[in-house]
Order: structure tokens, then C-alpha cells, then sequence
């Protein structure tokens, strides 16, 4: 059984690519959310408004970044105060795997662009 798209991904929970309910799974497929990404990216340095949040979102919608934002409450990474959405400790948690995120994807595009200059060069 596949937890339905529009269902927020829970630790024991089937969840879209996953039956298991194990929590990495519930993780990734929140994460593989159109704008969640983005949306904790945006709030690394400042609590934002809903509408500044969206602004810096750039082409978000309204109704998807007001699902991204109650998916990522609910999984304890954001909270509302009065200076807008801000990101909780679990929250800046999260941010903090960004960064070896990057590294892994630096060294995958010197991987690309190494193949690319060695199929030019045959």
C-alpha cells in the first residue's frame, strides 16, 4: 500500500516509494517535495512572512507553499511567530545536512563534466 501524494509522510507510515514506514523514507519523500527544499533554504537566516516567503520562492503558488509549510510544521521543522515562519531546531538541523549535500553534489558535477571533456576529446 503507497501512502496517497497529497498525505503528509509519517515515520511508520507507508509514504510514496515506500512501504516499509521507515523513518528515512518519510524523510525523503517530504523532502522530495516540490519546494520543501527550498522553502527550509529560504528560512536559513531569518524568520519571513508568508508572503516574503513566496517572494523568495520566486514561482511557487500560493497553495503549494501553503502545503510545504503545514507538511514541514507538522514535521516539527518550522514555526509561526509573530515575525512570520521561522525554522525550529529540528528545523536548522536539517539545514545543517545541507552542506555535505553540496560537497556530494560538486564532486558529482566534476564527475560529469570529466566524462563530458573525455568523450569530447576521443
Amino acid at each position: 500500500m503507497i501512502a496517497e501524494a497529497s498525505g503528509n509522510p509519517r515515520p511508520g507510515r507507508p509514504v510514496r516509494g515506500s512501504s516499509s514506514g521507515e523513518p528515512i523514507m518519510a524523510l525523503l519523500d517530504l523532502l522530495g517535495r516540490r519546494w520543501a527544499l527550498r522553502v527550509i533554504w529560504e528560512l536559513r537566516d531569518e524568520p519571513l512572512t508568508f508572503r516574503e516567503l513566496q517572494a523568495r520562492c520566486g514561482a511557487i503558488s500560493s497553495s503549494v507553499l501553503n502545503e510545504r509549510v503545514r507538511e514541514l510544521r507538522e514535521a516539527g521543522a518550522l514555526a509561526t511567530g509573530d515575525d512570520g515562519y521561522a525554522l525550529t531546531s529540528e528545523g536548522l538541523a536539517l539545514l545543517g545536512l545541507y552542506p555535505p549535500l553540496q560537497t556530494w553534489a560538486e564532486r558529482w558535477a566534476q564527475r560529469q563534466d570529466s566524462a563530458r571533456a573525455a568523450r569530447i576529446s576521443r
